[in-house]
């Protein structure tokens, strides 16, 4: 039995303690905030509760697998519920379309929308999806990163590289498949799930739409941050400890090889086994004394941060499902605001509101729980501490939704804004970026942080490494941990 560290009860954090302690290790948390799961979390606020960090659940199969594996299936500990349509797209110039569940329902709902032959295309671009995710699911995302030499060495590399095409961005081979102007703005927003620029980001980001499609989009009932909750929950069935409100100063070493870690009150951990579950630019910057490994994480940009509005409204607003997504007309506009030579806030953004239709997360049946999410540039860029800033920012915001036909003022009964210094502080993620370092690359995926580190005994989990950030990635990345390290000898 190894004694293993966990520094942060994030997803990752969580999902690493509850299968390690599964394998008979003795497994402690370490958490600085007084509270499970991160980003992770549904917060109550004068009635209305909202989620505050993921607000979608996809790939449950990951989860479904570790629970089932370690105790009750995950069905026992939570109620999921399948989103039908996903998302409600709305464009600038009045075209509408949803996100149905399954392909038939999808292909109908574009062909009545933008015609038979946009619904073909997409056709084509979902098995063109379909193809990279075989391609990539086993030797890429569910494995660790390989050096580019072993890789090339592979069995079949030259045929899976074609349908991976990792010289071509996302906008490239997106565009290359499909035509309508409005799907063609949705590819690109596939970028914006790993906080990069899709006339950078890597093509393989294409798999998004399929697992969409083929495995579901879910609401889990009272939140997604009821996951966390259900994670810690059976963590600690199977005897593993979270100290809460417990700040890790150091991750302490000896002849490049772990040994505990030293608390902000001076007490020291001693640990076979130390995993990372903060974001890795803290872990190498501030936790350790690792200054190559620094420089290099400093040389990657961060990923976008976001602007959120947590509105509880009185009322019902007719139309409006589970996810809404209001485009701006220049979409390139936000990507030049966001990723150009000098990044500023986004006159005309696209806003996503994530209205869930769950009683346990509203005060009454004639109320609406909003979370709303602007994406925009960091800390380093917008001097998120001037007040003026973000309260001129927070009304154009509901003024934009407003002239898309959604009355918001005169209903608010709660309004608390969310900027990137919040997310700064709370996450310790450098400028307040949501999904760790941007993927503005085409080999992005190959040069994340690896899950296990030159320091023996040390390892990494969460949205900052690999295999990525979003509630399926970092359950995979946990479970590429917990296979390094095996089960208690």
């Amino acid at each position: 039995m190894s004694r293993i560290a966990i520094v942060g009860a994030g997803i990752g954090g969580l999902a690493a303690a509850v299968k390690l302690a599964a394998l008979g290790h003795h497994v402690e948390i370490f958490e600085g905030s007084s509270f499970v799961g991160g980003k992770c979390r549904t917060e109550s606020i004068g009635g209305y509760s909202f989620d505050v960090g993921p607000s979608l659940f996809t790939l449950p199969a990951v989860y479904r697998d570790l629970f089932l594996k370690t105790g009750k299936p995950l069905e026992e500990e939570l109620e999921l519920l399948s989103l039908d349509p996903a998302f409600e797209y709305r464009f600038a110039d009045g075209a509408t379309f949803a996100y149905r569940g399954s392909r038939g329902a999808l292909m109908e709902s574009i062909t009545q929308a933008f015609g038979a032959s946009a619904a073909h295309q997409w056709q084509t671009l979902l098995e063109r999806g379909s193809e990279m995710w075989r391609v990539a699911r086993d030797p890429f995302i569910q494995s660790p990163i390989a050096p580019l030499r072993s890789m090339m060495r592979r069995k079949g590399v030259v045929r899976d590289s074609r349908i991976i095409a990792p010289h071509r961005t996302l906008r490239s081979l997106g565009r290359s498949i499909v035509s309508d102007p409005h799907l063609r703005m949705l590819i690109d927003r596939y970028a914006t799930y790993t906080g990069s620029d899709p006339r950078k980001a890597p093509s393989a980001l294409l798999t998004i739409p399929y697992i969409e499609s083929t495995f579901g989009a879910w609401h889990i009932k009272g939140g997604v941050g009821s996951l966390s909750r259900a994670l810690a929950h059976r963590a600690e069935s199977l005897g593993v400890i979270i100290h809460l409100s417990t700040e890790v100063r150091t991750i302490e070493t000896s002849s490049n090889e772990v040994t505990g870690v030293r608390l902000e009150n001076g007490d020291f951990y001693p640990a076979e086994i130390v995993i990372s579950n903060a974001d890795a630019t803290h872990t190498f910057n501030s936790l350790l004394d690792t200054p190559r490994q620094a420089a290099k994480l400093a040389k990657a940009a961060p990923s976008l941060s976001g602007f959120v509005l947590l509105l509880g409204l009185r009322g019902r607003t007719p139309g409006l499902g589970h996810n809404t997504v209001l485009f701006p007309a220049d979409y390139d506009a936000e990507f030049d605001a966001l990723f150009g030579s000098s990044p500023h806030l986004i006159e005309d953004p696209t806003i996503y509101i994530c209205s869930p239709d769950d009683a346990a997360m509203r005060p009454h049946a004639d109320s609406e729980s909003w979370f709303v999410l602007v994406n925009t540039p960091g800390t380093t860029f917008v001097d998120w501490s001037n007040q003026a800033t973000v309260e001129r920012y927070k009304n154009q915001v509901i003024e934009l939704i407003e002239k898309r036909g959604i009355t918001v003022r005169d209903r608010i009964e709660v309004c608390e804004v969310r900027t990137p210094a919040d997310f700064e502080r709370e996450n310790r993620a450098p400028g307040g970026g949501i999904y760790g370092k941007a993927g503005n690359s085409r080999t992005a995926a190959l040069s994340r942080t690896k899950n296990s580190t030159h320091i023996k005994g040390l390892y990494s989990v969460g949205g900052s490494v690999h295999p990525g950030g979003g509630l399926p990635m970092v359950g995979i990345g946990a479970e590429i941990v917990c296979k390094a390290i095996g089960p208690a000898s």
